[in-house]
């Protein structure tokens, strides 16, 4: 008998516009975040790394707590979706202040107003990412669903991370200014702002929560016990901050492009470009984004043929061989691999390996909560999304700031120009951008050998269980 679909295509893509809505905000953060600081506000980039790890951390703690509140909350549209609801407004303006320029009266007041600001973005994107991702446990029934909504979701997060640096040059081309100046900033703030509510709402208003669970508030030890009882939960935790330094060629590419390219000049018809300085990071964005794209497409199919352990292993050693092979090569190699060309065919050749970054956590996790309801008895999405959402943030709290102090230390400034980056500092921003990358991949190849739900055996009891589930609601 053919069961009927819970999750249609049209309702798997209203879920993933809302995903690439909110992290269109979170990319933006993440790739000019220590820029604007230090070309717009003139701080210190040392210090800016430091300020957005202890933020990232002290945030990270309200994660369990969120995911308490949302696991103990009772309302008719569900757990998730209301979460969502209240914070893509406040999540969206505080993105707006982050990159608002402020004439601070001395050096305290402004690293006091970056602290402040920072800890205050990262609680409320708790608040919205968790029960963001957390909607996809609980919108169908039937795994193969969530599966494939977790690769749409993945294609669309991953887009919407980068599509911030594709905006900006855009914004500086109508604004004729070769490089970011505080007014782009601003304007590329708003327009992010307005079309992460947007899409949000387009999700919110296309989704239902399908999967009810009763309130289930736990008390702080009982939440820790949960997340050292639970193993595979555990191993989710692990691959995400093993694989901290994944993250990184997204938070210090702005940098990158601007010590490895010059000025560059494009003419289309009648139309004129210059990118200059931190705008040159379209350059890399480009030469990532076709085989991220490819790559995310095809992880779904690889993952059914061969299942999501054994692609996540194929992938993680490529990627640790090939990044690592490339940097070799642009450091130590011949002068082409250091050339505008050398350098595209790296990003194209080494973006292979992000495909399963999104998509394996979220269909692991996905498999987690309904296993863990098959053993326990207790369904605790809530709980558990906000353990990958303290994985993924302290993950990017360590790649931000061990990033954006590497370029520092290697005596990059925000205001240099490309005739004063010397080899060596272009070596050591650029080992930071591909070679670091590589090793965190190969890193989380060691937890993922421990994972046991893509078994069989495992997966066919889990769905019998759920569609058991189903039948007696």
């Amino acid at each position: 008998m053919e069961t009927k679909k819970t999750l249609t295509f049209g309702k798997m893509l209203s879920y993933g516009i809302g995903i690439f809505g909110i992290q269109m905000l979170v990319g933006y953060i993440n790739s000019y975040q220590s820029q604007f600081y230090t070309s717009v506000l003139s701080a210190d980039l040392t210090k800016c790394a430091v300020i957005i790890l202890i933020a990232k951390i002290i945030s990270s703690l309200a994660d369990p707590l969120i995911g308490n509140l949302i696991d103990a909350s009772h309302f008719k549209s569900g757990k998730m979706r209301p979460f969502v609801a209240v914070s893509i407004v406040p999540f969206a303006l505080i993105t707006t202040l982050m990159f608002t320029a402020i004439n601070f009266p001395s050096d305290l007041l402004k690293y006091a107003y970056i602290t402040v600001t920072s800890v205050l973005w990262n609680v409320i994107m708790s608040l919205a990412d968790i029960p963001s991702q957390g909607m996809l446990a609980v919108l169908s029934p039937s795994a193969e669903e969530k599966n494939s909504a977790a690769g749409i979701s993945n294609m669309m997060k991953s887009i919407g991370l980068i599509v911030p640096g594709l905006i900006v040059p855009v914004v500086c081309m109508l604004t004729d200014s070769a490089v970011i100046t505080k007014k782009e900033y601003f304007i590329t703030a708003v327009i992010v702002a307005a079309v992460a509510i947007a899409f949000t709402l387009i999700m919110l208003k296309n989704t239902k929560e399908v999967i009810k669970s009763a309130p289930q508030k736990m008390h702080l030890k009982t939440m820790f016990g949960e997340l050292v009882s639970n193993r595979h939960l555990m191993i989710i935790f692990l691959i995400n901050m093993l694989g901290f330094g994944r993250n990184m060629a997204v938070t210090i590419g702005v940098q990158a492009a601007a010590v490895v390219f010059d000025t560059v000049h494009i003419t289309l018809g009648g139309l004129s470009i210059t990118l200059a300085g931190e705008n040159l990071s379209i350059a890399l964005g480009i030469g990532s984004a076709v085989t991220s794209f490819l790559s995310i497409l095809l992880v779904p199919f690889v993952t059914k043929k061969l299942g999501i352990k054994k692609t996540f292993i194929i992938f993680g050693i490529y990627g640790a061989v090939v990044s690592t092979a490339y940097y070799l090569l642009f450091a130590f190699g011949p002068a082409f691999f250091r050339s505008f060309w050398g350098i595209f065919l790296g990003q194209f050749a080494i973006s292979v390996m992000f495909g399963t970054h999104g998509y394996a956590p979220l269909v692991m996790l996905s498999d987690t909560v309904d296993y863990r309801e098959m053993t326990t008895g207790k369904r605790t999405e809530g709980l558990q999304y906000s353990v990958l959402s303290l994985s993924v943030k302290l993950a990017n709290a360590f790649s931000v700031a061990v990033g954006v102090f590497i370029v520092g230390l290697s005596g990059y400034v925000g205001t240099m120009t490309f005739a004063e980056v010397t080899p060596a500092m272009r070596n050591t921003v650029m080992g930071a951008y591909w070679l670091i990358p590589g090793v965190c991949v190969g890193l989380t190849l060691i937890p993922v050998l421990f994972y046991k739900l893509d078994r069989p055996e495992i997966k066919a009891q889990v769905q019998n269980y759920m569609a058991a589930r189903e039948t007696a609601e």
